[in-house]
């Protein structure tokens, strides 16, 4: 990796005795940006440390010196130096005069976007988010020089601050053979916008921090005509983007919908859900977390609807190690906090009552007897069977050979779900491996799974299955084991052993502090007390929905478990078979 940042230049504008004591800090080369505030002490920042270059306040004359040695202000309150990628922002009164200057140098890096290169060559427009110094715009400076020099392609930065391609009217190096149309008021960034497309046929239009709403609907408006378009947006996440009004259209947009009272029924929700009202603008969205931690959404689209449902999407999760390496990790849990139970202030911790198998380290049996925590079994085990979850690649054990399903269908199977949770059918599908393919049109479907109570009073569904020849697998309850169990009969595929560790990843999936001690607690339970001993177990007083996952949890094993006692100490008790 390469970077260039033409230090000295940004150096020569500050006043002199600051300009020596920059240049000989030890830090020099990690400067961030120096801060001039009229009055106050000049400070020099660097990633992780903040301090002050003198003890005297900085002056006007020492403002207006660096001024005058930097290019015009524009409409921003952004000037530059010419040739260089450096700049200089301006703090004014209520008059309009300059009291302070945020200097910021500018650096190019060349090799930033390995960790993204196979997006950027796919041809599909891509959304960067991140917060700011990031390094969003570096980002993009090196995505517009390897798609106009590598890929050989047409390629116009809209660059309204002279940020990208630098100060003056000869663009920076660092961006290759791509084009560059300056903006000469910000508020007319999407009329250039335009213009670019109209008058320059580019390939590639390249957009630094798309937002207002006009640029938004010309960025949909480009990326209709056929051009790739590389941007960023405010927002550390694209739930930043769908609950904000102004730019939610880069994603889609959102509109509330009105179901009917079987698709209600179906999808287990209220009759007015939100959904995504049209195409994403960006197919493509990167989460720039951290300068060597990215997180790629490969479908927004995807990933919009799976929010909206409520539902935690799976994006990629992309690193860089020491080497340049570039990782690639996808996970099936919440990323950077979505989902993820709030935590508490920390004066509550100290009165806050901690239950589960980690903090109490006994279970009671009943008769009563005392379990300790055993080396090598709890923590350890759990863990392993934790991170396959989390980091799960490997599918299930099916048969490759069979190419048709149990009646000659081709494979894989498509399955009309009625009154069951389409998320944990997916979930199922997706963690199992199972050749299956959910649809929402019963003509196309091979079998329809759904629930008993449903299908009993519903006879128009049984005359249209018995008029289409299809099966229906009934179940009881649209539980994981349940729904796994129909899918399985379905299929005609056996049933796993007691404890198949695949089936167990189905339970052990990411969540509150509570549900994770809960379902270590009952897993242990059984596999320690109820199956060896044959003695039934009483388990923690729990809350509803998590004793409910404990009951999923001890269906795979078999098990029967019941709930008593009165809230708030209702808990589980599980039997032995």
């Amino acid at each position: 990796m390469t970077i260039t940042d033409d230090l000295q230049k940004l150096l020569d504008i500050l006043p002199q005795d600051l300009r020596q004591i920059l240049e000989k800090h030890p830090q020099r080369d990690t400067l961030v940006e120096v801060v001039l505030d009229l009055g106050r002490r000049p400070e020099a920042r660097f990633p992780n440390l903040t301090e002050y270059l003198s003890e005297i306040p900085v002056t006007q004359a020492q403002i207006d010196d660096c001024i005058s040695r930097v290019g015009t202000f524009g409409g921003d309150n952004r000037a530059g130096i010419e040739q260089t990628l450096h700049r200089i922002s301006a703090i004014r009164n209520r008059t309009g005069k300059i009291i302070g200057l945020t200097c910021r140098i500018g650096k190019a890096v060349f090799g930033t976007i390995g960790m993204i290169r196979d997006l950027v060559e796919t041809g599909q427009s891509i959304l960067m988010l991140g917060r700011p110094g990031v390094g969003k715009t570096t980002a993009l400076r090196e995505i517009a020089r390897v798609l106009a020099d590598d890929l050989n392609k047409r390629v116009v930065i809209i660059d309204t601050s002279n940020e990208i391609a630098g100060d003056g009217d000869v663009p920076h190096s660092a961006i290759g053979k791509a084009r560059r149309m300056q903006v000469a008021h910000p508020e007319q960034q999407h009329q250039v916008m335009i213009e670019a497309v109209e008058n320059h046929m580019p390939e590639v239009i390249v957009i630094d921090e798309i937002g207002t709403e006009l640029e938004a609907l010309a960025a949909r408006t480009i990326a209709e005509r056929g051009v790739q378009l590389v941007g960023t947006a405010h927002g550390n996440q694209i739930e930043n983007l769908i609950k904000n009004p102004t730019l939610c259209d880069l994603v889609g947009g959102i509109q509330a919908v009105t179901l009917g009272d079987d698709e209600a029924r179906r999808r287990g929700s209220q009759k007015t859900v939100l959904e995504r009202k049209a195409p994403p603008t960006f197919e493509i969205a990167v989460e720039m977390t951290e300068r060597q931690k990215w997180v790629v959404h490969e479908s927004v689209a995807d990933t919009v609807d799976n929010l909206l449902r409520g539902r935690i999407p799976s994006p990629q999760i992309r690193t860089v190690d020491e080497n340049g390496k570039v990782k690639i990790v996808r996970q099936l849990t919440a990323i950077n906090g979505r989902g993820q139970k709030p935590k508490e202030p920390e004066s509550m911790f100290a009165e806050k009552q901690v239950n589960g198998w980690r903090s109490s380290g006994q279970m009671q049996a009943l008769p009563p007897l005392e379990l300790h925590r055993e080396q090598g079994t709890s923590k350890n085990e759990f863990d392993r069977l934790l991170d396959q979850s989390l980091n799960y690649s490997s599918g299930f054990d099916f048969d490759e050979a069979r190419q048709s399903g149990p009646n000659g269908e081709d494979l894989p199977l498509h399955v009309y779900p009625y009154g069951v949770s389409r998320h944990q059918l997916e979930q199922i599908v997706q963690v199992l491996n199972l050749p299956v393919v959910l649809t929402k049109d019963l003509d196309s479907s091979d079998a329809i799974l759904a629930l008993r109570s449903h299908v009993k009073n519903h006879a128009k569904l049984r005359h249209m299955a018995k008029a289409r020849h299809l099966p229906i697998q009934m179940i009881k309850s649209s539980t994981i084991p349940q729904i796994t169990r129909g899918l399985r009969r379905i299929l005609h595929i056996d049933e796993p052993a007691v404890g198949d560790e695949k089936e167990l990843q189905l339970f052990l999936h990411s969540g509150s502090d509570d549900e994770m001690d809960a379902l270590e607690e009952a897993r242990l339970a059984v596999e320690q007390i109820v199956i060896p001993k044959g003695q039934p177990v009483e388990l923690l007083p729990r809350s509803s929905q998590v004793r409910k996952m404990q009951h999923e949890l001890v269906e795979h094993y078999r098990l029967k478990s019941n709930s008593f006692g009165e809230e708030p100490n209702r808990r589980l008790r599980i039997y032995p078979a």
